[in-house]
């Protein structure tokens, strides 16, 4: 089933997770799906992770840079997630740290398997960078990548090769900022460039986590004034520790309300953090519902047992 299938009519929940990180079992990854999977998710999407460089120690004293990826196997997760729990699965497919030949082989992997259903990003920033840089023979931006989906689609590799035998075309969402994104110079040009992804086909955009529904609703009315007609889905996430409170603004790019953030410094333990984040995530959730939202995308990393309790409360 296509994330374009779900019933628009009934509110459905759906959830991200992270790969296991290398070499760790997929224990504790299938244990978080079944803590969730009793709430029908309309899918599971599973980040992916480009190469990053880390530093060994070498018996002399010095030290080495090494490019490692530390989270392999998204393509392969996604297919056993599908096979296990019979839910469908939407995997990343990003620019960062591959090229047009690595997407070519990632697209064919994903048709053999029955995968038929994409997001399509452009991925972080290399840590060491101080902006984006596209991996030599790959994409600079999303659309880019959005352009090669839309070939393969068509029947065509990326060097113009005709498919012998074309499978069934990829479904593909992208992402978007309420917030803007942290590289765009101003609000209006990001969603241009969202603009730009829905002409080009993209057929639902699933937001970065945000705080305060009215700049989800602003940003929504703005669309649809700037001809976005898409879906966009509210991609939302529990405060789970008293850190989250400065870190989540900085490595997400979202602002926490005052309100939430009065309610955060009175907390003196993670577990009163994590109560608060419940509660707030909660009653965020209410309020799409009452103006008019059903489905809702939850992120769960470091906040599983979170986003089954809000779930529950929903139910």
């Amino acid at each position: 089933m296509s994330v374009l299938n779900i019933d628009n009519n009934s509110r459905r929940f759906s959830f991200e997770v992270l790969p296991p990180l290398k070499g760790a079992g997929t224990e504790k990854l299938f244990a978080d799906i079944d803590k969730l999977r009793e709430f029908d998710p309309a899918y599971i999407n599973i980040t992916t992770h480009h190469s990053e460089f880390v530093y060994r120690e070498l018996e002399n004293g010095q030290y080495e840079r090494q490019r490692v990826r530390r989270r392999p196997g998204t393509i392969a997760i996604a297919a056993a997630i599908q096979q296990r729990y019979g839910i469908p699965v939407q995997p990343h497919l990003i620019c960062s740290g591959a090229t047009i030949d690595d997407i070519e082989y990632e697209l064919l992997d994903l048709q053999f398997l029955g995968i038929s259903d994409l997001l399509l990003l452009r991925g972080d920033k290399a840590k060491e960078d101080n902006r984006f840089v596209p991996t030599p023979g790959g994409h600079a931006h999303t659309t880019e990548l959005i352009k090669q989906v839309n070939s393969f689609n068509e029947g065509y590799f990326a060097d113009g090769t005709p498919i012998k035998s074309p499978g069934k075309p990829f479904d593909y969402g992208v992402a978007c900022y309420p917030e803007k994104h942290e590289e765009a110079p101003n609000l209006e040009r990001d969603m241009e460039y969202l603009r730009q992804k829905q002409n080009l086909g993209a057929q639902y955009a699933v937001t970065q986590l945000f705080f305060d529904n009215k700049k989800y609703f602003d940003f929504v009315c703005k669309a649809r004034e700037m001809g976005i007609t898409i879906p966009i889905i509210p991609g939302i996430k529990p405060l789970a520790k008293l850190s989250q409170l400065t870190i989540v603004p900085k490595t997400f790019h979202c602002d926490i309300p005052e309100e939430l953030a009065k309610e955060i410094v009175k907390c003196k333990t993670d577990d009163d953090a994590k109560r608060l984040g419940i509660e707030w995530t909660t009653e965020q959730c209410r309020n799409l519902y009452q103006n008019g939202v059903q489905n809702i995308h939850f992120y769960t990393v470091s906040a599983v047992d979170s986003v089954a309790e809000v779930a529950r409360r929903l139910l």
